[in-house]
């Protein structure tokens, strides 16, 4: 699986304005210099994350950019599906639309179990888990693994 920039790039700016809850509203240009991003990249991506209800925008003079709703009711997956659409597809399909014959019949059970695999870490880990620093334990225990940091 390959997290596409537009993912990264939407996770740490949601991120950022998750550890800002509560405050007033962050421009697009402080995300931007905060998290290293290009700016007319993340303005787009920004709008995206907007029409997903992941983000809300406030207009004016002390506008800026702010989470649609709490950090921890919003997920990584939520935030690659707002720009980047399905967590897993394989040749531009779903795995549960594809079939397979022959010795490559049970290849679909893979790509289901992959995409399986790849909702349960997206779908356990919240923005406010990020800004926070606390990772859930099943996230922990999978990157303590030192296979996990070899390349492969």
């Amino acid at each position: 699986m390959r997290i596409s920039a537009r993912a990264d790039y939407a996770i740490r700016a949601s991120a950022e304005l998750a550890a800002r809850a509560g405050g007033d509203p962050v421009r697009a240009e402080e995300l931007a210099e905060r998290q290293e991003i290009p700016q007319r990249f993340l303005e787009g991506i920004l709008s995206d994350l907007r029409r997903a209800g992941v983000v809300t925008s406030v207009r004016g003079a002390r506008g800026g950019h702010r989470l649609a709703r709490a950090g921890e009711d919003i997920t990584l997956a939520d935030v690659i599906r707002a720009v980047d659409g399905p967590l897993v597809y394989v040749r531009d399909e779903r795995p549960s639309d594809l079939e397979f014959s022959g010795a490559a019949e049970p290849l679909l059970e893979v790509w289901v179990a992959l995409r399986a695999n790849v909702r349960a870490v997206l779908e356990a880990v919240t923005l406010a888990d990020l800004a926070s620093g606390r990772l859930p334990e099943s996230v922990r225990a999978l990157a303590a693994d030192d296979a996990a940091w070899s390349q492969g």
